[in-house]
């Protein structure tokens, strides 16, 4: 069982224009669980871009409603099914990713040369199958999200393709982190998704989840505001990462499913680390946040009678 034994670890996103450098910075201050960089300065890096290619209808941001697309969605699913059942190599597949993510390779090529003993895990990114779905477009500007079928196609892209960095990632003989960027999951419950069901939502979760679960990966979700944490922890996730600086007094509302998923051996990260409000970054130092999260920490253990020690670091 994978341990974080409370290393840092990194989003993945960085306000940088310079893939060596961001890399740098990766090793320099994560080097216990690296990650591979996304640099959203550059366009075709924005987290829904990013991961577009290889979708049925493709068009720069959106998902053209062409007389070819029927045909599209026939080929996507026949290719999906021939690398289901073996018949065609997962990295000789659209679900590759290829120069829209630079980092990821440059993260590759880094761990063949680097030596590093200190090494517990890698970690890899994804944007989230609700989030993605929620974000895409038709022509007619309407989001994916209503469209059962082309909801389907985006899902199996976005699984397939969490996947492949997962097993890019094992040879290296390392525990492989992939994180479900879920940014639009502080929207569910929302007038803009009345339609959706809890249900909906975790059904296209779990699908993602599984093939890194299947993959030999573990899976990590990120949501950086609030949400319905009792639909996440139902999810299955194996980590779940949140805004603990700005959102702990929200997240332990639900004490009841976080300490399900404690029993269950489920990993907290805790986003301690102010991120969006310079003042705040400024204020803060490294002791009064180590209070902070120690302090939260006590807090959960008061509502879950759960041991502080397992919070941190959960074993069986």
């Amino acid at each position: 069982m994978f341990k974080g034994l409370c290393s840092s670890v990194l989003i993945g996103s960085f306000p940088l224009d310079d893939h060596l450098r961001a890399i740098d910075l990766v090793f320099k201050y994560s080097s216990e669980i690296p990650v591979w960089p996304q640099l959203p300065n550059f366009p075709e890096e924005n987290m829904i871009l990013q991961f577009l290619p290889g979708m049925p209808g493709f068009n720069k941001d959106v998902v053209l409603r062409s007389e070819d697309l029927d045909q599209e969605v026939l080929n996507f699913y026949q290719e999906y099914l021939d690398v289901k059942d073996g018949k065609k190599e997962l990295e000789e597949s659209r679900f590759v990713l290829k120069d829209e993510a630079k980092g990821f390779h440059l993260l590759v090529e880094r761990l063949k040369k680097d030596k590093n003993k200190d090494l517990r895990a890698i970690k890899a990114q994804i944007t989230g199958p609700f989030t993605f779905c929620a974000s895409v477009k038709d022509d007619k500007k309407r989001s994916i999200l209503y469209d059962e079928q082309l909801k389907d196609v985006a899902v199996k892209l976005i699984a397939l393709k969490a996947k492949y960095q997962t097993k890019v990632l094992s040879e290296f003989s390392l525990p492989v982190i992939v994180f479900f960027d879920e940014p639009a999951l502080a929207g569910f419950g929302s007038s803009e998704f009345i339609s959706i069901s809890r249900q909906d939502v975790i059904d296209l979760l779990k699908e993602a989840f599984l093939e890194v679960k299947q993959a030999g990966g573990i899976v990590g979700i990120h949501v950086c505001a609030n949400t319905d944490w009792s639909l996440v922890v139902e999810a299955d996730p194996d980590i779940i990462n949140f805004d603990a600086y700005g959102y702990f007094d929200r997240f332990i509302l639900y004490e009841d499913s976080i300490k399900e998923f404690l029993d269950r051996l489920g990993v907290i990260a805790w986003g301690i680390v102010p991120t969006f409000e310079s003042s705040l970054i400024n204020k803060e130092t490294t002791e009064s946040l180590y209070k902070k999260i120690m302090s939260y920490i006590e807090e959960l253990h008061a509502k879950t009678k759960i041991s502080k020690d397992k919070i941190l670091i959960p074993v069986s």
